[in-house]
């Protein structure tokens, strides 16, 4: 009998090491087909030239990205520290590893960074957009944000296929594919991030602080500069008006106007309903986006919201017959977000606008 048990026990004993080993043989064999990937850097000419770098190893190899941390260091501080576990939000471990791309459009772009897998995952925050005008979506390989709109940047980012411009202005471009574009291409929806190698080539590269520090100094940096941007454009725009539109004067609702046709009778009181004839453009290069000649005149309630701020407050101010021409701001208009791809986000519109009927 007590032979017996030392035989079941022994025999225990070999399953129970052949099975840890078995386990040790399968991690370590994604572990070496990694390490395998990321040997290659050495081989890769363009980490020789100064820069940062991060080196994404996937299902499918490797992915080598030099990343633009003087036109847009919060961007790229916000990566690299999530990429190396060295923002708060990261919890000190790698944040991308093991995370999939869970988006995966043909002929288009791949797109990850979400632990959720869903799409509507992020680290738990969000930060400002970081547009550089000469950064452009102008070809395979662009390493761009994700974001459900401006200033919704988190931990999303995609890699595209093919040349996407339509992206410029909405999206922040912070690097670029210099070596495995061809994986890229190959990448499935569900592959994965294995991990994320940083590497810093020269010292200004290598003094790049991406820690919760150097976050929040990036951040307070973008917020100023993005005063200044949005000033300069203010003026640029104001300089335009004069040139463009000289009789125009900004009325006490903050839209500039001019009138071309006197009208006749009582302005609208609120809630009436005005059939208004009009044409819009954009005032940077005049595009039309919309013209009630293709459609009809709109008709809509006055002073309840129907209609955007600057139209619907112009609008009350107008007397039957009247034509005028109005240039209405962005905050008074479509604001950062635009409007259905037509109209860009913070875009000045100027609408020539003829009151036909009051009811």
């Amino acid at each position: 009998m007590k032979k017996l048990w030392i035989m079941i026990i022994a025999i225990a004993f070999m399953i129970l090491v052949a099975g840890t080993a078995a386990a040790i043989i399968i991690t370590n064999s994604g572990s070496e087909k990694g390490d395998k990937n990321m040997s290659n850097l050495k081989n890769i000419e363009a980490l020789k030239e100064d820069g940062l770098y991060a080196a994404i190893d996937t299902d499918k190899g490797l992915i080598v990205l030099k990343l633009f941390y003087k036109e847009t260091p919060l961007t790229v501080c916000n990566f690299v520290g999530l990429a190396e576990g060295t923002l708060d939000a990261a919890k000190g471990k790698p944040f991308y590893d093991g995370i999939t791309f869970h988006r995966v459009i043909a002929d288009f772009m791949i797109q990850g960074g979400d632990p959720t897998g869903t799409g509507s995952g992020g680290p738990g925050y969000r930060f400002p957009d970081e547009i550089v005008e000469n950064l452009k979506h102008d070809g395979p390989g662009v390493l761009s944000m994700a974001n459900a709109g401006p200033g919704t940047n988190g931990s999303q980012f995609f890699i595209t296929h093919v040349e996407t411009p339509w992206l410029d202005g909405k999206h922040t471009v912070f690097g670029r594919v210099v070596e495995g574009q061809n994986v890229v291409d190959a990448i499935q929806q569900g592959d994965k991030m294995n991990s994320i190698k940083i590497i810093r080539t020269g010292n200004e590269a290598k003094a790049f602080k991406t820690n919760q520090e150097a976050f929040y100094k990036y951040l307070s940096d973008s917020k100023e500069s993005e005063k200044r941007r949005a000033a300069a454009i203010a003026k640029k725009m104001e300089d335009l008006i004069k040139t463009k539109y000289s009789p125009a004067k900004l009325d006490d609702d903050g839209v500039y106007f001019f009138v071309i046709k006197q009208g006749k009778g009582d302005t609208p009181k609120q809630g009436q309903t005005l059939t208004m004839k009009y044409k819009g453009s954009l005032l940077e290069n005049g595009k039309v986006f919309d013209d009630s000649d293709m459609h009809k005149p709109l008709e809509f309630p006055v002073g309840v919201g129907r209609v955007i701020p600057g139209f619907d407050s112009q609008s009350a101010k107008m007397t039957l017959g009247e034509k005028r021409i109005i240039i209405i701001p962005p905050h008074l208009a479509y604001g950062e977000a635009g409007a259905g791809g037509v109209i860009p986000p913070n875009a000045y519109l100027v609408f020539e606008l003829e009151l036909l009927n009051i009811k």
